[in-house]
């Protein structure tokens, strides 16, 4: 028997025992059964592993701890290590809010806003109706009056703006040009989304009264 044969013959041995088995698919099912001691060489790894990171965060922990009562020293009289978990809620006290609130009512302006500041912005938006709509006084003693601004507007639109004296230009240098003066295309007064609501509110109330 050549040295070749005998190499043949040592690969077939280890192929029929450590080789891939054919499969019988005939009865439609697994036919062996699970192997128990692979589940329990997982589960003792899982629970070495979760033992293992355990200790290791208390450890982690309790260096860290002693770390800051290191820095920090000992407690003295004005330091005093406090449970948290048995203060509890604390309980609501109506003469505390109450004097909150009129500190708060007393403080100073101009104020933290305590709201989304959209009734701030309609009570601007009101005031500032009232003045462009409605004929005021400016200075009573001197007859100044403020006129509506479509009025305003009625009379720009008869006599024209009065139109400034020029004043005396100087040359203008290389690469200077005349400066040109555009008009601003909104008037800057805008409502909020919330006021927009509140119009829209009232104008559907006042067409369902008609009805």
């Amino acid at each position: 028997m050549s040295t070749l044969d005998h190499n043949e013959s040592d690969e077939n041995k280890m192929l029929g025992s450590h080789g891939p088995k054919d499969i019988d698919a005939s009865a439609g099912y697994e036919q062996t059964d699970v192997r128990v001691t692979g589940i329990l060489v997982f589960l003792t790894s899982l629970a070495i592993f979760v033992g293992v990171c355990g200790i290791v965060t208390y450890g982690m922990g309790k260096l860290i701890n002693a770390h800051m009562n290191k820095e920090d020293g000992p407690n003295s009289k004005w330091t005093k290590t406090a449970e948290i978990r048995e203060l509890g809620n604390l309980p609501s006290n109506p003469e505390m809010q109450n004097k909150v609130a009129e500190i708060t009512r007393n403080f100073p302006t101009p104020r933290v806003q305590t709201d989304d500041g959209n009734q701030d912005v309609a009570d601007l938006h009101q005031r500032e109706d009232l003045l462009l709509d409605n004929y005021t006084w400016i200075d009573q003693s001197q007859g100044k009056v403020r006129i509506p601004i479509e009025r305003a507007m009625q009379i720009i639109a008869q006599k024209g703006l009065p139109v400034a004296p020029s004043a005396q230009q100087s040359p203008l240098l290389a690469g200077d040009r005349q400066p040109t003066i555009t008009v601003p295309l909104t008037s800057g007064f805008a409502r909020t989304g919330y006021e927009q609501d509140q119009v829209a509110a009232q104008k559907a109330e006042e067409e369902q009264r008609k009805q």
